[in-house]
């Protein structure tokens, strides 16, 4: 596995803001999951599926949508969304190797909470391998040129 041991950890303080905007880098079964869901919500844990680990940086869910999604399912994508406080409310947020590579770790039994605590739309940032989604279409016709 490409991630090294947990370094450091904190607890963050979201209890000020209005909604926390996290990244998570999934393949396409799961995208698919999610455009099944209107971009709403993330699907359910599977038995085998300890933790949810929303990320905290762009850069860390592209990192890990290139080295993890790319090779063993073909294509990455990597989401962007906001979490109302409450959603993260006393987690910590894990450093699992350079300082951009954050997470926090949602336990099973929190994910619905979590899940329900998301504002808005979670939007598709990146594309990376082959998009047999046809999502990066899509993508490029959002961007705008300065």
């Amino acid at each position: 596995m490409f991630l090294s041991p947990v370094s450091e950890s904190s607890v963050v303080d979201a209890s000020s803001a209005t909604s926390v905007t996290l990244y998570r880098a999934v393949g396409p079964g799961q995208m698919r999951a999610i455009m099944e869901r209107g971009f709403a919500r993330f699907p359910a844990r599977l038995p085998q599926q300890k933790f949810f680990y929303p990320m905290l940086t762009e850069s860390f869910a592209s990192f890990v949508a290139t080295v993890w999604n790319v090779p063993h399912s073909g294509a990455g994508y990597v989401l962007r969304f906001r979490v109302a406080p409450e959603g993260i409310e006393g987690k910590r947020a894990f450093r699992v190797g350079g300082p951009e590579h954050r997470e926090f770790r949602i336990g099973r039994e929190d994910f619905n909470r979590f899940n329900a605590a998301i504002c808005g739309p979670i939007e598709v940032v990146a594309v990376f391998g082959e998009d047999r989604l046809g999502l990066a279409p899509k993508l490029a016709a959002r961007a705008v040129v300065a």
